[in-house]
């Protein structure tokens, strides 16, 4: 292959190809080689390729609530911030302020430069951190009201390797500060490990192609994308929408938080705007959004809702519009605001609250509303065995996909900003590596958002510290206001959570909690169903009564609430379904 200025579709799509398969074989790096069970169980990071003009270019399987914002700003703050990068050089960037997500998100940039000194990309490694230096053993530090109480190391994208050796003295101060030293500087390699691998397959790419022909590629790439998106913005229909959220309380915020979100869809201009702006300002919480998380829960509502094969990058992005206002909840926002919790639960109000909008403009696009997060299935726990400290996030049951125009929700969805590519942790696994035993895990019967497509049920998860206490923090949404049907469907079942004592007595417990558990109690977790994608009544019977046999939903919510009778032997009685749903019909007029 040698540079030209015409490339056909063809080789296009070989290169892109391989530019994607750069970007897993940085996943496959951090996967395999990642110390902390949120990397190498649960799946909780992401690489991805940047052009040189700050563009994403190939992001893989990659969770969309790191990389459809964020990246694009770090690498632009990384050539601001530093005017002499150079070959060898890699930054850790975690600032929330500069276009980072959270935290507890540690992202690695590398850039990348040609023979003659010339940068040409950026590779990107976000891993999720079990422990980030927060004042408590959290990487969720939900409570607190600005960032000196949360407390976490923050490296507004500060040089880690020059020409390709440590920095010693930002190790060491990551090495002081963070409870678990070993397994962050083991996540830390693994991480420089997968950026290096994609620099040097990057090299070894412009080497078969050129330089210059990747530059031709990526522009031919991103104009390809947006035409692919325009079409799908052309086939919704124009109109505009407002959808209102409530995030339930929360500490910091007894009444919880009231979101307004206005998607318009401009037919015409094939353009989707999301304008975010008449929102309250910065909370005393970690609830805020930064800019990047901003702008990607809304990006991905857009993406959930259009059900259309449009490339994920900087090019099928030029179709999107989100307005932010400064020191905003869900906008761009000020030090100190805390932005702990930023990927996830205001978040995934704004990302489900964009696809049901767009489920209510237009018929066949769109999706109900995900299931909520993070319940204590899905906490950190922390405490001291014989082995020495632990700190870890685990992800043991996670809230119900939501129901589309063509599909039933998703199980293991795990919440709409991940999109299903993280991993429920493996029973086995965590008891082997935490001094902790899972009584039970399974799917809740009855929780899910009843549709013509239904929601994923949620989880009941109870499990408990083994030999010796264990602290265990969440950060759960969605005990009060559920996830919501769209299309008629109807809401997931709400969240719940108890302590059970030695004496088996159980007490439901508070939403979002430092929870301490002795050797002996147990923790049951109950988390979000997912909601329902049109009326229940028009579900195919087959279906329902599929449901019924395999245990995710009763005989009786069969009958009561989708029209649909059952004999004794599961089957579906036509003639009695047949007459509830003509019931149905008529009460409904």
């Amino acid at each position: 292959m040698s540079a030209m200025t015409d490339i056909d579709g063809a080789r296009l799509a070989v290169v892109t190809n391989r530019l994607q398969s750069i970007a897993r074989s940085m996943m496959n790096t951090v996967l395999r080689t990642g110390r902390s069970g949120v990397l190498n169980s649960a799946r909780d990071f992401s690489c991805c390729i940047l052009t040189g003009r700050d563009e994403l270019l190939a992001a893989a399987d990659s969770l969309p609530i790191h990389v459809m914002s964020g990246p694009d700003l770090m690498a632009r703050v990384m050539r601001e911030l530093h005017d002499d990068i150079a070959p060898g050089d890699a930054f850790l960037h975690n600032s929330p302020y500069l276009g980072n997500s959270h935290a507890a998100d540690h992202s690695f940039l590398v850039p990348v430069f040609d023979d003659e000194g010339a940068h040409r990309f950026t590779v990107v490694v976000k891993a999720h951190q079990a422990d980030c230096g927060n004042s408590v053993p959290t990487t969720y530090m939900a409570t607190a009201a600005d960032v000196y109480e949360e407390g976490a190391l923050i490296f507004p994208c500060v040089r880690v390797q020059r020409d390709y050796r440590d920095i010693a003295d930002v190790l060491r101060m990551c090495e002081v500060r963070i409870r678990v030293p070993d397994q962050w500087r083991g996540d830390y390699l693994a991480a420089m490990g997968a950026a290096r691998i994609g620099e040097r397959k990057l090299r070894e790419l412009a080497a078969d192609v050129g330089w210059d022909t990747l530059d031709e590629l990526a522009e031919q790439w991103f104009d390809y994308s947006e035409r692919r998106m325009r079409g799908a913005i052309g086939r919704l229909g124009g109109g505009s929408v407002e959808v209102t959220s409530h995030h339930d309380a929360f500490p910091g915020l007894p009444e919880g938080l009231d979101l307004r979100i206005q998607v318009s869809v401009d037919a015409a201009e094939e353009m989707i705007e999301v304008d975010l702006t008449d929102n309250p300002d910065c909370q005393p919480c970690g609830l805020n959004l930064t800019e990047s998380t901003s702008r990607t829960a809304a990006m991905v509502g857009v993406f959930n809702g259009l059900h259309d094969d449009v490339p994920l990058n900087s090019g099928a992005f030029r179709r999107l519009r989100i307005v932010l206002r400064e020191n905003c909840v869900v906008g761009i926002p000020r030090h100190p605001a805390s932005c702990s919790v930023a990927t996830t639960n205001v978040a995934d109000r704004v990302a489900c609250g964009v696809q049901r909008a767009l489920a209510e403009l237009s018929e066949g696009a769109g999706q109900a509303e995900v299931g909520y997060v993070i319940p204590p299935a899905d906490g950190v726990i922390s405490g001291h065995d014989e082995r020495g400290p632990f700190v870890n996030q685990i992800f043991l049951g996670i809230g119900g996909g939501a129901g589309s125009p063509y599909a039933d929700g998703w199980f293991t969805a795990a919440h709409v900003g991940n999109a299903g590519l993280t991993l429920l942790d493996s029973v086995e696994m965590d008891e082997a590596r935490f001094p902790i035993r899972v009584h039970a895990r399974a799917l809740l019967p009855d929780s899910e958002g009843a549709g013509e497509h239904r929601g994923a049920p949620g989880a009941l998860v109870e499990f408990g510290p083994v030999g010796g206490p264990m602290t265990l923090m969440y950060a759960q949404d969605g005990y009060e206001t559920p996830a919501l049907g769209a299309r008629g469907g109807e809401a997931g079942g709400v969240a719940r959570v108890w302590k059970i004592g030695t004496d088996g007595a159980r007490t439901e417990l508070d939403p979002v909690a430092q929870l301490w558990l002795d050797d002996g109690e147990r923790v049951l977790s109950h988390t979000c169903g997912g909601g329902g994608y049109g009326p229940p009544p028009a579900r195919d019977p087959e279906r329902v009564a599929h449901d019924v046999r395999e245990g995710w939903i009763t005989g009786e919510r069969a009958r009561e609430v989708y029209g649909v009778a059952l004999d004794a032997d599961g089957k579906v009685d036509a003639v009695t379904t047949e007459a509830l749903r003509a019931q149905a019909e008529e009460a409904g007029r």
